[in-house]
């Protein structure tokens, strides 16, 4: 059976089970009265790893929520035929299959080949994880013009090989690779 946790001893970043489904803390903030009797509350900011949908709930610190079911498992990407996205499973070497709504922005970041953590819940995939920079082909881009840059750091778009548009500085050319934060959506540098 899986381990009980109380709703005091969950911390940031830390992943529990209530009503059956899973969650990801994003937040905690105790709560202690000053009151004799008073009880202690813990407000935890979570995400539902289900559906991605994020809210405040407030619990009693006795509470116990189950640890859930998860697994991270390297993934390599395959193809999306415009409903899924394809992703071979580098365990087990199975085909699985995620929704567009459940892969969201991280498309923006999906090339062929990529290897990504993907999340399962209870044997089935549930979402991914990115690494925090990819490096994408930039596929279009103007060119610089010297004498181009009133000082400070300058920057032009750049269209990259998945389709979405940075900022890059004026020396990167078509057919270069870069670095791209998958928080930011920012040049990280030349790959």
């Amino acid at each position: 059976m899986a381990a009980l946790i109380e709703a005091i001893d969950i911390k940031r970043k830390m992943f529990f089970e209530f009503e059956n489904t899973p969650f990801h803390c994003l937040e905690v903030e105790v709560n202690t009265p000053t009151a004799r009797g008073g009880q202690t509350l813990v407000r935890l900011k979570m995400r539902n790893l289900l559906t991605r949908a994020v809210f405040d709930r407030t619990f009693k610190a006795s509470e116990k929520f189950k640890e859930p079911d998860l697994e991270t498992v390297p993934a390599s990407y395959l193809y999306s035929d415009g409903e899924s996205f394809h992703f071979m499973d580098q365990v087990s070497f199975e085909t699985l299959a995620l929704s567009s709504e459940t892969i969201g922005d991280a498309k923006d970041f999906l090339v062929e080949g990529a290897v990504v953590e993907m999340q399962k819940y209870n044997g089935n995939p549930i979402g991914l994880q990115l690494p925090t920079h990819v490096e994408l082909l930039v596929t279009y881009t103007e060119p610089g013009v010297r004498g181009d840059s009133g000082g400070g750091s300058v920057t032009k778009p750049a269209t990259l090989e998945t389709g979405i548009e940075i900022r890059v500085p004026l020396f990167i050319k078509e057919g270069e690779k870069v670095k791209v934060s998958t928080e930011t959506r920012e040049f990280a540098g030349r790959a």
